[in-house]
């Protein structure tokens, strides 16, 4: 019975792969079969796996001698534990560190800085501010924070509105029979 019932599905089986092979073949020839996946074709991907560090079986294993834990101190004895944060006896960066609860930031202007001579490419009795200096390209972009200073010479006279203007170019501008006038910069909002 036993026997009947192999053959039987020997002969289902070489059917199967006749007709997987007939399905197979495509109009102008057979397509190309596949390599099947088997289980030993299974690998970690290249550099997942790492070997456990295996201390103290020798110099040749690099973990030899004193097992990767250095020459003597604490931290070559048994049971060593130090506390998180333990710099050795120097002040801990924890400590180094200012307490800043509820700190209001104190904002920094980065002044634009020019001078009195770079003031020449403007024509007499011109009003010089910040979006006229970028138009004639003393500036490279408008800013809150533009602060004159006395280098050079000033040869024409100039309505000069900035907002911080030094005590030297002050004396330049008004020599030369201009004005200034300092700009207060919008309050910044917390």
């Amino acid at each position: 019975m036993h026997r009947a019932a192999a053959a039987a599905s020997g002969v289902r089986r070489e059917d199967n792969e006749k007709q997987i092979a007939e399905s197979n073949a495509v109009a102008g020839g057979a397509r190309r079969k596949e390599k099947e996946m088997k289980l030993t074709d299974l690998a970690p991907a290249d550099g997942a796996k790492r070997n456990k560090k295996r201390v103290g079986r020798g110099r040749a294993s690099g973990h030899g001698k004193t097992s990767t834990r250095g020459h003597n101190g604490q931290g070559q004895r048994s049971g060593e534990s130090k506390r998180f944060g333990f710099e050795g006896g120097q002040t801990p960066l924890f400590r180094r560190l200012p307490k800043i609860h509820n700190f209001d930031h104190v904002t920094t202007r980065q002044w634009q800085e020019i001078n009195v001579g770079s003031l020449n490419v403007f024509a007499a009795n011109s009003e010089v501010t910040v979006e006229s200096l970028v138009e004639h390209k003393v500036l490279r972009k408008p800013t809150d924070s533009l602060r004159v200073l006395g280098n050079g010479e000033l040869k024409v006279p100039l309505k000069v509105k900035a907002h911080h203007v030094s005590a030297g170019a002050r004396g330049k501008i008004e020599a030369a029979g201009g004005s200034v006038e300092v700009l207060t910069p919008p309050q910044a909002t917390k």
